[in-house]
């Protein structure tokens, strides 16, 4: 397996996995990740099964301590010196789930923003999933502000 940070030749690979990942009204768009490897690619781990994209994590860094649904949709909100790691999706093809690939994922994220000197990372999840992002030292903090997709979100935090 190999692990890199996107390019814009990534674009419909990430779309398709996050449409497989995410209900319609959830996922980004090749579109919308088109925006986001612009201003951020280097904030993309991505795991590949051969060519195959199987998994990836992405976010942009901030100085605002809290995830909102304004990260989703503006890419050029990317700070690269900010204070935080935000994580908008942790995506893994149901076919190569339960085999510890989004951990790797997710503990390259946490080692990139220790190693850039960020407070921590942010992201949000479902009630389902608080027990899965805990392992790696995140901590609820809530019901999350987002309405992203009409879905009632909990905000973690993995403070350094």
């Amino acid at each position: 397996m190999e692990i890199r940070h996107a390019t814009a030749a990534d674009l419909e690979a990430l779309a398709e996995v996050e449409g497989e990942c995410f209900p319609k009204a959830e996922a980004a768009t090749a579109e919308e990740f088109a925006g986001r490897v612009k201003y951020y690619g280097n904030h993309f781990w991505l795991m590949f099964d051969g060519d195959r994209l199987v998994s990836f994590v992405d976010g942009f860094v901030t100085d605002a301590a809290d995830l909102t649904d304004e990260m989703y949709a503006k890419a050029e909100l990317h700070q690269e010196d900010g204070a935080w790691q935000m994580i908008f999706g942790v995506n893994t093809l149901p076919a190569y789930r339960k085999h510890g690939y989004a951990g790797e994922l997710l503990k390259a994220a946490i080692a990139d923003a220790k190693e850039q000197g960020r407070k921590g990372l942010v992201l949000t999840c479902k009630d389902r999933l608080l027990h899965y992002y805990a392992k790696f030292g995140f901590k609820n903090e809530g019901v999350s502000g987002s309405t992203h997709g009409g879905v009632t979100w909990y905000q973690m935090r993995l403070t350094f």
